[in-house]
């Protein structure tokens, strides 16, 4: 993959700098007001419990990461701990707040359970050659859901900005959205630097690739539950008029580094079927509801 060479100093001034530039929201900052609550509900009630949701799950995302990758770098660690992680919780109390405010129940964020994958690779990862492996696939994943949360996000404020709900989208939205690029960028440069420097053989990029494809997963979404929530998010924020688009901006990174050598492969059969699937679960639902 050609582009700028990638660096470990030059990553860890991007952290530090992200957490200079960018603090947690001041929860006293934002400004709950909402001119029409009923409308805003009837275009973003599905996006808001899901996203919500998702932020407010960091915390358990930080043990899977812990178990996951047991000796991460410093720059990983201070990434991680010191400037996603608060920042992330500070978006999904945000999300929460105006979620309830706009007359949904508090959002149910699992923070204990971890997957069984999680701990088979936490096992596997005291093996040097799968270690690295894990972390790529660890950088990958990050980045495809920062991008999923950058695009959605866009989505929700131009809504908002349709509706005239200026409060809520500068104050929430937009200050959670600007946010977002600087963790993408974080994981993009990451997994280019391991490429780069050939910290991977050919077959560890080999298995990485076939790990993805098998255990591709969508934002926040494990079970068939939330699967179709994911799929109801799509369809809510327009993401689903153009969903082969939507997938390839999702998934570039790994397309280029993984997905490169296969000539015409500009969207991962894996993933454009994931988004596929929930999408089609949710129609199915409403379906049933609606016949019901």
């Amino acid at each position: 993959m050609s582009g700028p060479i990638v660096d470990a100093s030059r990553i860890r001034e991007h952290v530090v700098r992200l957490g200079e530039r960018y603090p947690p929201i001041d929860l006293s900052s934002v400004d709950y007001h909402v001119v029409n609550p009923r409308q805003v509900l009837d275009r973003f009630s599905h996006s808001l419990e899901f996203m919500a949701r998702v932020e407010m799950e960091v915390e358990r995302n930080v043990l899977e990461l812990a178990i996951m990758l047991p000796d991460v770098s410093e720059t990983d660690r201070l990434f991680y701990a010191d400037v996603w992680s608060p920042q992330e919780v500070h978006h999904g109390i945000v999300l929460d707040t105006l979620s309830q405010k706009l007359g949904l129940p508090p959002t149910e964020a699992d923070l204990t359970t971890i997957v069984p994958s999680v701990r088979v690779l936490g096992a596997l990862s005291h093996l040097p050659m799968l270690h690295e492996i894990i972390r790529l696939l660890y950088y990958l994943t990050g980045a495809a859901t920062e991008k999923s949360a950058i695009l959605a996000y866009n989505a929700m404020s131009e809504g908002l900005t349709e509706m005239g709900e200026t409060a809520i989208k500068k104050t929430v939205i937009d200050a959670i959205k600007v946010q977002e690029p600087g963790h993408f960028a974080f994981y993009r440069m990451s997994a280019l630097e391991m490429v780069q420097k050939k910290v991977l053989a050919p077959w560890q990029l080999h298995l990485a690739a076939f790990l993805r494809s098998r255990a591709f997963s969508l934002v926040g979404a494990y079970t068939k539950s939330q699967k179709t929530k994911f799929g109801g998010v799509l369809i809510e924020l327009g993401l689903e008029a153009q969903l082969e688009a939507t997938v390839r901006d999702v998934v570039r990174i790994e397309q280029q580094l993984l997905w490169a050598q296969k000539e015409g492969m500009q969207v991962p059969k894996h993933a454009l079927r994931a988004f596929r699937d929930s999408v089609e679960l949710f129609r199915s639902r409403s379906a049933l509801q609606t016949a019901s």
